[in-house]
């Protein structure tokens, strides 16, 4: 009977009840090969165990790109980009469920400190174990209040006649219930472990709180938390912006919470959908224009107003974190001269022989359709292994406690020179040197809230480019509404009279003009188009009512309880 249960109940209420929430909950195992409930959780090895099993990649799976205004895949948009998502969305509903997983477990550790202490295991690591569910429960409830609002809330383990019918509890009390984890859990747990930053730590803690309480838009405590974390003198900035995404780079002192990949154990990246076409890749995972346009040039002003931004090589004098994020054209990358031109039929390989251009759209038909590819963390070794990567899945940085910190004091107009500090410290890594050495970078001096505001979200747009940030950024400031209802733009077919015209005239090639960016860094390419210069591969699409997710729609049909977000 407790089979069938298993099979036609809801993720939630699976894990509500703790019918999921560990390997030695599993109703299907064999009780004779696994831990068993009346057993477990009376070795440390088993709290251990039960912890560790929080940490796996699904449960922490980052934002995706395509649901953001920095990705292109060709002509095709994704159920977020196209405004077409629903309760039946597989994102929606992996999300739902892996989170609730996740919590169901977290409430199976807690339910069971007691047994571990009548067992023998000494009160302090008892108390850190708990300090640790703590933390994890909090995190997962963060995940799912920023993106469904109102939840379903259970501290512990219920019957499933309960569980069928619980509703969903408002934001504004699940807020404090999650501060009060995150508390507890900075409070119980160590400043380091032996598992460097795969482990919960107080200083993970403390960011994640920041994180949640910004998302809320609570920024007394997203500064206080982030404040805290800074003051512990644990973390600092890795001394190059491009280690610190590459696959060798194992350990650093700017993860706070990262996980290790690792092919062996079928636990990679999918090297081939960002690799270029002569590095055997496919090419279509792409960053956008609207990315490459938002790189400022190193006096620190946008392209359309500063006068070193040069047309004709739009990687020259920009941002060092833009040729370190997007493969700048005739650069050598994976073993091989990248140059989308579309009448660059040949290109030199690292050997300096000249091989078929794979990568223009003039020889290949399907290499980059707006010429540019993801550089960040991507070097020749991603060609190995059948094309798998196991770069570090980095879920918080310091980079991004900084940055929050600076956002949060912003919002509340407390401007001093810790903020310009922040913001400085991260551009400033960026520039290969120092914030207080500030002629060597375009050091942040104004102090004024609303510059100041434009100047930080453009900060955190290209130092977190393809991390998984974006899609919660323009959620948080409202501003996917206007993001998401533009076009995303590619070069002309290389056939066109077009490009024949652009070459003979002397124009550039790949962007004829120079856009224009807004008041929020936001690009405009229409006057491209208008002129023929640039196509429109897709049309993005915007629905104010995915400023929230849908419930899933299964879990509405076996909780009538349970009710759905406005207009899905």
């Amino acid at each position: 009977m407790a089979m069938k249960f298993n099979k036609i109940l809801s993720p939630i209420i699976a894990a509500l009840c703790g019918l999921a929430a560990a390997s030695c909950y599993n109703l299907d195992l064999n009780p004779l090969s696994e831990g068993s409930s009346e057993t477990w959780f009376t070795t440390e090895d088993e709290f251990e165990a039960s912890l560790k099993n929080m940490y796996q990649s699904g449960m922490w799976t980052p934002d995706n790109e395509s649901w953001t205004d920095d990705f292109v895949q060709r002509q095709i948009l994704s159920s977020f980009a196209n405004a077409t998502v629903t309760g039946q969305t597989q994102d929606v509903v992996d999300y739902w469920e892996n989170k609730y997983k996740g919590i169901g477990r977290a409430n199976v550790v807690l339910d069971n400190l007691q047994r571990g202490l009548d067992s023998g295991i000494p009160q302090r690591n008892i108390d850190k174990f708990a300090a640790e569910a703590h933390f994890l429960r909090a995190a997962f409830y963060s995940m799912l209040i920023e993106k469904f609002g109102d939840v379903v809330y259970v501290d512990h383990n219920v019957s499933i006649e309960e569980a069928q019918t619980m509703e969903r509890t408002p934001k504004s009390q699940l807020i404090p219930l999650v501060y009060e984890d995150y508390d507890k859990a900075a409070a119980g747990l160590p400043e380091s472990t032996d598992y460097y930053a795969s482990r919960a730590t107080k200083g993970a803690a403390l960011a994640m709180k920041a994180r949640f309480a910004l998302r809320m838009g609570d920024w007394t405590t997203a500064a206080e938390a982030a404040k805290a974390c800074m003051d512990l003198n644990v973390y600092q900035l890795e001394s190059s912006y491009e280690k610190l995404f590459l696959q060798t780079t194992k350990v650093s002192k700017e993860y706070i919470l990262a996980f290790p990949r690792s092919v062996e154990l079928g636990y990679y990246y999918p090297a081939w959908e960002i690799l270029s076409r002569l590095g055997s890749g496919n090419a279509w995972w792409c960053p956008s224009w609207d990315l490459l346009a938002s790189y400022t040039c190193t006096d620190g002003k946008p392209i359309d107003e500063s006068p070193l931004y040069d047309k004709n090589d739009p990687f020259k004098n920009r941002d060092p974190r833009c040729s370190l994020t997007i493969v700048p054209f005739g650069s050598m990358h994976c073993g091989y001269e990248y140059n989308p031109h579309p009448q660059v039929l040949e290109v030199k390989d690292k050997n300096g022989k000249k091989v078929s251009n794979k990568d223009s759209r003039g020889v290949f038909q399907y290499a980059s359709f707006n010429g540019l590819l993801w550089k960040k963390g991507v070097d020749e070794s991603w060609t190995d292994n059948g094309r798998k990567a196991e770069p570090t899945q980095i879920v918080i940085r310091y980079a991004d406690v900084l940055l929050m910190y600076a956002e949060a004091k912003i919002e509340l107009n407390e401007i001093d020179d810790s903020v310009l500090k922040a913001i400085n410290q991260v551009r400033s890594r960026a520039y290969s040197t120092t914030y207080d050495k500030n002629t060597a970078y375009p050091a942040v001096t104004s102090t004024n809230r609303l510059e100041l505001r434009k100047i930080l979200r453009n900060e955190r747009r290209v130092e977190f480019a393809n991390e998984g940030l974006r899609y919660s950024d323009i959620i948080r400031w409202k501003i996917a509404s206007k993001v998401m209802s533009k076009k995303n733009y590619g070069m002309l077919y290389p056939a066109s009279a077009i490009i024949e015209k652009l070459i003979d005239q002397g124009l550039p090639w790949f962007w004829p003009m120079t856009p224009e960016i807004d008041e929020e860094g936001i690009p405009d390419f229409s006057a491209m188009e208008k002129k023929g210069y640039i196509q429109a591969l897709s049309t993005k699409k915007w629905d104010d009512r995915q400023y929230l997710w849908p419930i899933p729609s299964k879990e509405i049909l076996i909780n009538n309880k349970l009710t759905q977000n406005t207009r899905y």
